[in-house]
């Protein structure tokens, strides 16, 4: 299994990182990569909560995520599981949707947050290529996150 971790400084106070994980509004101005929206970013942020996010793909396509949540440290830490799903939140397996055979079913993910530094650590791909192609994704999302400050 291979992991990845992501650190980005930010110019933002640890506040504001909290909220573009946690808020509806917040989440939906940056979620997903380049030339990607987020139409739906229903947030239920407690432990036993499930959060359902849509990303949608230049030509229209949804692919939908849960973010159940297994630990939080209010304003500092989120602990979640990135489940695959569909619109209703069913869980689904993530190479039915067209994503490569690396990527599991779940994806634990760790965010944490302080003024200005924010760190993403995702878990359990398969192999080093596939969790590069998941970093790709992350750093182009981060990069319309900076854009929102």
């Amino acid at each position: 299994m291979t992991d990845l971790e992501v650190q980005r400084a930010f110019d933002a106070p640890a506040s504001a990182l909290w909220a573009a994980w946690t808020e509806s509004d917040a989440v939906r101005a940056w979620w997903g990569p380049q030339g990607f929206t987020c139409p739906v970013a229903r947030m239920d942020v407690r432990v036993g909560g499930v959060s359902l996010v849509a990303m949608r793909t230049p030509d229209g396509v949804d692919l939908w995520n849960t973010w159940t949540y297994t630990r939080i440290v209010d304003g500092e830490r989120l602990e979640f599981v990135n489940g695959f799903s569909d619109a209703d939140g069913g869980s689904h397996d993530p190479q039915e949707l067209g994503f490569p055979a690396g990527i599991p079913r779940e994806v634990p993910h760790v965010i944490t947050v302080r003024d200005g530094l924010l760190t993403v650590v995702e878990r359990g791909y398969a192999d080093a290529q596939t969790a590069e192609l998941s970093r790709q994704g992350l750093e182009s999302s981060l990069d319309k996150l900076a854009a929102t400050f």
